[in-house]
């Protein structure tokens, strides 16, 4: 068995929106959400790196309560994209709860809030910080926590994986999705990853002094993928979810299709647990080439991982230019928001939609003066008409763990 998959609904939530409207917006007018970090975090004032990625305006929560006693923020964002997202696939009641659709969601750490309040509890010598410990705090952390919430909130019986692999989490959630539909496993997935705002994810980066410094006083100036003048990544929150469904089930109801997932490749880099690799990496995107049956010139746009960090991006425009050379328009999309951690494959998959549908493809924000040894690809320097036919979402992660996926326009 060897079906199509297609994506009939999407919902990001970002430092830039939550709206297909103010995200465009957001992509078109060059808008940064990465704002200086909330002063009253214990760790504010530790850290050399001040800013984040930040999620700073109301969304509506209209859940009750049997479901949100055992959510943290990074569930509330994961459910909230995934209601949307159905709402969007037109999905019915019936078949969510019917066993045919499962979810692959995950994040970084499950709620680094609440992992903070629980070993803060075990470490204190004072009993009564103990005896406040809640019976649903673990269910709130537990790395987990976002696809079985959003089991819970909507019936979804079918399979469940929670693969939790840092920055290729959400990739790597679409992928096992779009493999699970492919061979017939499920006729539809519920797909993504979500991060909440917590500084404990900035301290692992900010002691291997892979943290943008430089602009803490000018936050909407940082990241800078490909820039000369990068010195760092800035962590950011979000989550991002995507409805996949096999293509004659989708074609047959009517359902407004999105894009076609055509391919997906992961693998990793056998070796050193931190720096990238380019033969890794470059393997990584012919896999998910021959996956996808097609050649690099069919390949229009690559949304490129690009963390702006020193060594990461060039790197990635070596891998890049291997197999497409200057072929493809090239947006490092993290400029606008930060590295939104577990859910950054899964939004820059949709924000790559969003541009598709729409005409249209943005710019690596921040991108001033390109870095010689990224210079070998084509990349985006300011808003242009684009038709996209094929994308590439590339996303790479510790421990050498790589992933492409392809989507093609329908």
């Amino acid at each position: 068995m060897d079906r199509r998959v297609v994506i009939t609904g999407c919902s990001a939530i970002t430092p830039i929106g939550h709206t297909k409207e103010s995200i465009v917006h957001g992509l078109q007018a060059g808008v940064s959400g990465v704002k200086p970090l909330k002063g009253d975090d214990i760790l504010a004032d530790v850290l050399h790196s001040k800013v984040f990625g930040t999620i700073d305006y109301e969304i509506d929560y209209n859940f009750h309560r049997k479901f949100t006693k055992t959510m943290a923020p990074v569930s509330f964002y994961a459910c909230k994209s995934a209601e949307v997202a159905l709402k969007d696939s037109g999905l019915d009641d019936e078949f969510i709860k019917s066993g045919k659709i499962g979810v692959a969601f995950s994040s970084t750490h499950g709620s680094p809030t609440l992992l903070k309040t629980i070993f803060g509890s075990f470490a204190s010598k004072d009993k009564e910080q103990y005896k406040k410990l809640n019976a649903v705090d673990y269910l709130k952390s537990m790395v987990h926590t976002t696809a079985v919430n959003i089991t819970k909130m909507f019936g979804i019986t079918g399979r469940v994986i929670a693969s939790s692999t840092a920055c290729t989490t959400s990739s790597q959630s679409i992928g096992y999705g779009y493999e699970a539909i492919r061979f017939g496993r499920q006729d539809a997935m519920l797909c993504g990853g979500a991060d909440e705002y917590d500084t404990t994810t900035i301290a692992v980066f900010d002691n291997l002094l892979a943290c943008s410094t430089k602009y803490n006083d000018s936050p909407e100036l940082t990241p800078r993928p490909f820039d000369k003048n990068r010195d760092g990544l800035v962590v950011g929150e979000g989550s991002g979810t995507v409805i996949l469904e096999e293509y004659e089930r989708a074609k047959k109801r009517g359902a407004k299709i999105y894009g076609e997932v055509i391919g997906f490749a992961c693998n990793n880099n056998g070796g050193d647990m931190i720096l990238p690799n380019v033969n890794g990496i470059t393997r990584t995107i012919e896999l998910g080439i021959e996956d996808a049956k097609i050649s690099p010139d069919n390949v229009d746009f690559v949304s490129a991982h690009a963390t702006a960090t020193k060594m990461g991006d060039v790197i990635e425009a070596q891998a890049i230019a291997a197999v497409y050379g200057d072929g493809p328009q090239v947006s490092g999309l993290k400029g606008y928001m930060g590295h939104t951690m577990g859910s950054c494959g899964a939004i820059e998959m949709i924000l790559t939609l969003y541009m598709m549908e729409d005409g249209f493809i943005a710019p690596s924000l921040n991108l001033k003066e390109i870095d010689e040894r990224c210079a070998m690809i084509k990349h985006t320097q300011e808003v242009m008409d684009g038709n996209i036919q094929t994308a590439a979402i590339q996303n790479f992660a510790f421990g050498g763990v790589n992933t492409c996926l392809l989507v093609r326009k329908l």
